[in-house]
């Protein structure tokens, strides 16, 4: 079978250089390959921390260290204590998949002139069902919706869209990995947020009778 090259991989893996960190994860070039640890491990001695296989990085994102379900894999509770060794860079790209989906591509997508990316109005109005309602959110309201769950304790993705009045992220505050359009947690929050306003409306109505 023939190798089929992943230009988005290969401009990755040309950025890393002896090392390079995403998000909370550290890659270091090494004889083969990479190793993949926590960023907060980057001191620790390599026995100190458990050598994981690759497809086990799957269930290692999916919970924190206290055992709590992780929906959001770019949230800031990816657990420490482990290396991944990955022997050549499809190695690293099946290991960066599991730890944070979307990642390499998303952020080959985001060097181009004119990045994919979709801001809130555009996607809202596209949406049906369920999410139709999420429309309704004034701009003011929508920043403060996004300002909570995008705020870097929440996820650290770097957000590229936005709103009218909310300025996308600047680069320090996040990661390398960009955010091209809302999530599903965002627009959830964002259709309870509408759902409020109209129970508040509701209510200051029947107090004005």
């Amino acid at each position: 079978m023939s190798h089929i090259e992943n230009p988005a991989l290969k401009a990755f893996a040309a950025q890393i250089g002896h090392e390079l960190a995403l998000a909370q994860v550290l890659i270091r070039r090494c004889t083969p390959g990479y190793e993949l640890l926590h960023l907060d491990d980057a001191s620790a001695p390599p026995q100190s921390l458990r050598l994981i296989e690759i497809p086990a990085a799957r269930a290692l994102a999916q919970v924190t260290a206290t055992g709590e379900f992780r929906p959001l894999k770019s949230a800031p509770t990816l657990q420490r204590g482990w290396r991944i060794a990955a022997k050549n860079d499809p190695d690293l790209e099946t290991a960066l998949s599991h730890l944070y989906p979307g990642a390499i591509a998303d952020w080959y997508a985001a060097q181009s002139a004119q990045p994919p990316v979709t801001n809130y109005r555009d996607y809202t109005n596209r949406q049906s069902g369920m999410y139709r309602i999420t429309t309704m959110l004034s701009d003011l309201a929508a920043a403060q919706v996004i300002q909570m769950i995008c705020a870097p304790a929440n996820c650290l993705k770097r957000r590229l869209w936005s709103v009218t009045g909310l300025a996308p992220d600047a680069p320090a505050q996040k990661s390398l990995i960009p955010c091209l359009e809302p999530c599903a947690i965002l627009m959830e929050s964002a259709r309870v947020a509408v759902r409020a306003e109209q129970q508040s409306k509701t209510d200051m109505t029947k107090l004005a009778v």
